[in-house]
């Protein structure tokens, strides 16, 4: 398995894991990039972890475990990119923060920058 280290926003860091299948066919592990997933959903409308997971798997083809998703969200609201407002008794709904849409604003264009040109 090869790590290669992708920075697409300040102050995180996303590490894409590729898998080689069969010969020189490598297919990327996106686990590195749910984060910027979450900060794209919630830049649409503020969600709860549920709603972000079922989104996720409608894009992805798999549904991120709670194991998964509230960690990273966790790490998003830690450094800022996130606001948690707890709703209806113990719903907790996460929207974008300003410094998440710059965030998000820089890695979209890094993203973009990245991998542009690279599909036939």
């Amino acid at each position: 398995m090869l790590s290669v280290f992708i920075y697409i926003g300040y102050p995180t860091h996303y590490i894409v894991n590729m898998r080689r299948f069969s010969g020189d066919n490598y297919c990327c592990d996106m686990r590195g990039m749910l984060g910027f997933l979450i900060l794209f959903l919630l830049s649409k409308k503020p969600m709860h972890g549920q709603e972000l997971a079922e989104e996720i798997a409608k894009r992805k083809g798999e549904k991120p475990s709670p194991g998964t998703i509230y960690p990273a969200l966790k790490s998003l609201r830690d450094i800022g990119f996130i606001i948690s407002e707890e709703k209806e008794g113990k719903t907790i709904v996460y929207s974008l923060t300003e410094r998440g849409r710059n965030a998000l604003r820089i890695a979209k264009r890094r993203f973009i920058r990245t991998f542009i040109g690279i599909f036939p």
